[in-house]
């Protein structure tokens, strides 16, 4: 597994990562009363206990146990507030820190000595208090410092040669804020509930951070990244993946202990600007260049320049070409020209005639603007290079992705390597704040003892066992348990190249293996040729023309193929127009090679579609899962989908799955809705309209869960959430738990469920090694003691079986058990449904309602891909507010296919 910081589309997924100073204030959905906040009904629960079956393991984490000397020290928060010589206050990024390393170089002595922790914003620490509540100091940066910084490089070169000898003066307000005290983590160590430990371990990261900062680094969060090209790696279209590592102090069971990992993020290839776009847009030569993409690739970055190794920020692009691009020339007096008089001349003649310089091929481009918006500053492309360590934020393509993966994937024994060097170089208790504290860092992983719990085993057709090993089965001279019939069906073709006939007849023959019984084909459907060069709309609607003009009634089932396997334009207008409009169940596929497994994989999610089950865990076959067998109980998988970084005119998309026909843990339906862009809380769980019914996702499964359950409510109710960091865990209990509760209430319900809420995270950095073996840990690998939290009910389970690269548990946090599973009969469900996932033949690394949630997201939210946005928002991904968006609303899928595993 690789870890990306910061990347595409998975980037809103925090997954416990402490939050910069302050935290976010909570989001509330707009249908919710805050009150709830103000009186929580429920707090997160203590640990229980912890398992005992399963066979003992020992094993490794990537935690450095952390010794703290001097656990009196206290914290003093101070505010940082910094204005130019105008009086405006100073917003830049970067010239932050300078500042405050220039204020304690000049003032040192006054401020009685003292090492600060800057977290190169607004908030700044020191051990213990500064001599004054409120300092104010007056800090000189030489011009050429902050220019590179702030982008406000003069007009013309002679003009900046003059200036850059200048110097600017700040002034830097420090002013007391808050005492946070070390012992809170002491104390959160010995289980207590304190309040500002978070506070106090944010220090710390800070502490952390600010070392990197002045080495030069990229921060990325809690992630830290040289300029080292040994660490680069291309990935393709201009930009390099760069390998470093997350750092973060986290209180466990075992003491302190600093989580290392490794980490990569994404940048932009340093070099010649040309060079640059030539890759990004994949073109020959500079002439194809787009420049309106090439604008908006470039918006401030920063570049250094040949001629005078003086570094600017971009802040557009000159509408004319280079030699075509005019600018008023101050003139020299003496020369008959009075003094102030300018003349109009090109860029490219001022550059090659004035200051000498030869230029080769930027005449008739477009010049880079370094200026300000109202006093332009044209600069000829060749003349600059992109500065490295420019963080790249668009979304990967899905090559860009692969090649990300592959090349940064590491196995356990090089992980562990890679880390443990890094705890060594760069000695991070030889900090002198830490070193204030008396805090030491041990250089050796963490050792301690995990479980292997035993795997479930599985039923297939005809009742034979099926006993998975290393986490992995397969259907090879078995059939599925309850295989579907396709009657009435069809192959449509959307010009790919390849033989339909050939692909029916294989599918139906692999069928009958695997025990579904598929008629012929009624037809085979060609896309007209006339058609291919049209939108992708238009080809799906004209595809669907054909099939009702060819066809007396709707089919059951379509085969479709596409051209292309992976982001193919068609796929979200056809499942829009499939399933919404239609109500027909289909599957997509772009072979590249047909062969038994490919068709086997292909039929497992048909028969899932089809309504028919691939396979059960033995004990759900025969009723008796612990605690679910008497109890009418039903499983949700929750998750949200953002938009890609940067776009914040997507609407982001909420799904919940819930189980149905119980006692079954293998069947789900699945509810998904639009929401304001970025919003993780979900807010249509309950959704009370005016005509005082309820249009929410838990009403619609809570009924389908009465139909097939023949007649029963649940009154227990298991919540998987997904994709929440530790600060939203109290919403996820006092906010969506608070709309289930009321959706419930409002089918005329007194009797409330008992519940159970466990969030479910991947995107964290704890790893899980063997002590005795170079191999990934073993399926079902289970940890709930020294690496777990003090107090809360948390676990690692590693249920799947890692093949390439070092395997990435999943994080378990039980936030209330009202139901009351021991730990052992809770581990073992979890386990469990890691392998009632219908689509594969693996055991997966977290439970399959959470899978399904985010399939059934992900495949909904393309419906939206090619509507046009542009009435209900700028479509520029410029709005930041997402009150100011109305969201758009999906359109419902069609009753035939609203209780099928669609999204298989």
């Amino acid at each position: 597994m690789v870890d990306v910081a910061g990347a595409g589309a998975g980037a809103g997924k925090a997954g416990g990562e402490p939050d910069l100073i302050p935290p976010p204030p909570p989001t509330i959905p707009p249908n919710v009363k805050p009150e709830v906040l103000i009186s929580p009904k429920y707090s997160i629960m203590s640990r229980r206990g912890t398992g005992t079956t399963g066979r003992r393991i020992q094993l490794l984490a990537n935690h450095f146990k952390v010794t703290v000397k001097a656990p009196d020290a206290v914290f003093y928060q101070y505010s940082v507030h910094i204005t130019s010589e105008d009086k405006r206050a100073v917003e830049g990024k970067g010239i932050g820190r300078k500042l405050v390393d220039r204020l304690y170089q000049t003032y040192s002595s006054e401020l009685a000595g003292k090492k600060f922790a800057y977290d190169g914003e607004k908030a700044l620490y020191t051990v213990g208090p500064l001599p004054q509540n409120k300092l104010e100091f007056t800090v000189v940066l030489e011009e050429t410092f902050a220019k590179s910084e702030n982008g406000s490089p003069s007009e013309v070169a002679e003009k900046r040669s003059r200036r850059s000898l200048q110097s600017k003066t700040f002034t830097v307000e420090l002013s007391y804020a808050a005492k946070i005290p070390l012992k809170s983590i002491a104390l959160a160590l010995k289980g207590a509930d304190v309040d500002n430990t978070q506070d106090a371990l944010r220090v710390l990261d800070i502490i952390l951070r600010q070392q990197a900062a002045n080495m030069g680094c990229l921060l990325v969060r809690q992630s830290f990244f040289h300029d080292d090209s040994r660490n680069f790696t291309d990935v393709g279209a201009g930009v390099i993946g760069v390998r470093g590592f997350h750092s973060s102090f986290r209180p466990t069971q075992g003491g302190l202990s600093l989580n290392m990992d490794v980490s990569t993020t994404m940048i932009m290839t340093p070099g010649p600007v040309i060079d640059f776009l030539i890759a990004n847009q994949g073109v020959r030569e500079p002439r194809n260049i787009d420049w309106v993409k090439a604008k908006r690739m470039l918006k401030n970055m920063r570049i250094k320049t040949r001629h005078r190794n003086m570094e600017f920020k971009i802040i557009g692009i000159s509408e004319k070409p280079c030699n075509l691009q005019y600018f008023p020339m101050k003139l020299k007096p003496g020369d008959g020209a009075s003094e102030g008089e300018t003349a109009d001349i090109t860029v490219f003649e001022y550059f090659t005639k004035h200051c000498g310089i030869e230029l080769t091929y930027s005449a008739y481009l477009p010049c880079l603007d370094v200026g300000k918006p109202k006093r332009p500053n044209y600069l000829p492309l060749e003349l600059c290079a992109l500065v490295s360590l420019q963080r790249y934020t668009k979304a990967l393509s899905s090559q860009q992705r692969a090649s990300l993966v592959e090349k940064s994937r590491q196995k356990p024994q090089d992980r562990i390597r890679t880390v443990t060097d890094a705890v060594c170089k760069y000695q991070y208790d030889s900090d002198p704040v830490l070193t204030t504290c008396g805090i030491s860092i041990e250089k050796q992983l963490t050792q301690f003892e995990g479980r292997v719990l035993d795997t479930p085993k599985l039923k297939v057709g005809n009742s034979e066992d099926c006993t998975p090993f290393k986490g992995r089965w397969n259907f090879n001279n078995k059939t599925l348990l309850n295989p579907t019939r396709i009657d009435r069906w069809i192959v449509v073709n959307f010009s790919a190249r390849c033989d339909t006939s050939h692909i029916s007849r294989e599918l139906i023959n692999s069928g009958r293996k695997k025990g579904i019984l598929i008629e012929r084909p009624y037809t085979l459907l060609e896309e007209e040729p006339q058609s291919r060069r049209q939108s992708p709309v238009i080809r799906v609607e004209k595809m669907f023309e054909q099939i009702q003009t060819k066809l007396p009634s709707p089919p059951d089932f379509i085969l479709c193929v596409l051209p292309e396997r992976k982001n193919s334009d068609i796929y979200g207008p056809w499942k829009k127009k499939s399933l919404s409009d239609f109500g027909i169940v289909t599957q997509c596929i772009s072979p590249s090679k047909i062969n038994d497994q490919y068709l086997t994989n292909v039929l497992l999610k048909i028969n899932s579609k089809l309504g028919g089950i691939n396979s059960l865990l033995a004990l759900e076959h025969s009723s008796r899962v612990p605690l679910i067998k008497d109890t009418p109980t039903m499983i949700l998988g929750m998750d949200v989908s953002h938009g890609s970084p940067g776009r914040s005119d997507i609407p982001s998309v909420a799904a919940v799955v819930g189980s149905r026909s119980w006692p079954l843990i293998s069947r789900y339906r699945a509810a998904v809705r639009t929401q304001s862009p970025k919003v993780e809380m979900i807010d249509a769980l309950y959704k009370p309209l005016a005509n005082g019914k309820d249009d929410g996702i838990i009403r619609e499964l809570l009924v389908d869960f009465y139909k097939t359950s023949g007649g029963r409510k649940p009154t227990q109710i298991i919540v998987f959430r997904d994709g929440v960091s530790e600060s939203q865990f109290n919403q996820v209990l006092n906010i969506e738990l608070d709309q289930i509760v009321k959706a419930y209430q409002h089918l005329g319900e007194a009797n409330i469920p008992k519940f159970t809420v466990i969030v479910a995270q991947k995107n964290h950095h704890t790893k899980l090694f063997q002590t005795n073996s170079p191999d990934n840990v073993p399926p079902g690998t289970v940890v709930d003691t020294k690496i777990v939290h003090p107090r809360n009910y948390d676990f690692y389970m590693c249920a799947q079986a890692g093949m390439i690269g070092t395997s990435r548990p999943a994080h378990y946090h039980v936030l209330l058990d009202e139901i009351g599973f021991s730990p052992d009969d809770l581990q073992n469900l979890i386990h469990s449904l890691s392998y009632v996932y219908q689509r594969s033949t693996t055991a997966i690394s977290i439970v399959a309602p959470i899978c399904y949630a985010h399939l059934a997201a992900a495949q909904v939210g393309q419906f939206m891909k090619f509507e046009d946005l542009s009435d209900t928002s700028s479509g520029k991904g410029s709005v930041t507010s997402s009150e100011s968006i109305p969201v758009q609303e999906l359109p419902r899928l069609h009753e035939k296919v609203q209780g099928s595993m669609f999204f298989c």
